[in-house]
């Protein structure tokens, strides 16, 4: 985490009792997407609360070594220039196969027209695409495990 996002989320911590600091298993700071216009998007819907929701290939946590997302865990998002636009909070994490999303949670992701047909066209793209990069398949079976999360900072 750089210096910006540190003493974004100090300032958000700075907000909490003891107990509740500790409570946090872990901490984060990233953008979404893969691109700056998507990724300023995404940082400005899950600003202002229409993105509550996110998706990743379960696979990509063990291929890339990477912590699996759990519940309580705190994300500093950040635009695609990496300034904090806000503090999150991981609320729920679940596994679904890709053509299992339901319409419910595509339309919580808050992209595009927010219709299932809108984010399977954009999602496959997108694993399809980080698939070929780890050399590995993507099927409409693929697990991905979905994320709910709700703003904490600032409120």
């Amino acid at each position: 985490m750089d210096a910006q996002a540190q003493q974004y989320l100090d300032q958000y911590l700075s907000t909490l009792t003891a107990d509740e600091r500790r409570a946090i298993p872990s901490v984060s700071a990233d953008y979404y997407c893969a691109d700056e216009e998507n990724a300023n998007i995404c940082a400005e819907l899950v600003r202002t609360g229409k993105k509550t929701a996110t998706c990743s290939m379960e696979r990509w946590y063990s291929v890339e070594g990477e912590q699996r997302p759990q519940v309580g865990h705190l994300q500093v998002v950040t635009n695609w220039s990496g300034e904090p636009v806000c503090v999150i909070e991981i609320t729920d994490v679940s596994s679904c196969p890709f053509d299992q999303v339901s319409a419910e949670f595509a339309q919580a992701e808050g992209e595009g027209d927010l219709s299932i047909e809108w984010w399977r066209n954009a999602h496959q793209r997108f694993f399809s695409a980080e698939c070929e990069e780890l050399n590995i398949p993507f099927s409409q079976g693929t697990l991905l495990l979905l994320e709910r999360f709700k703003v904490v900072y600032p409120v």
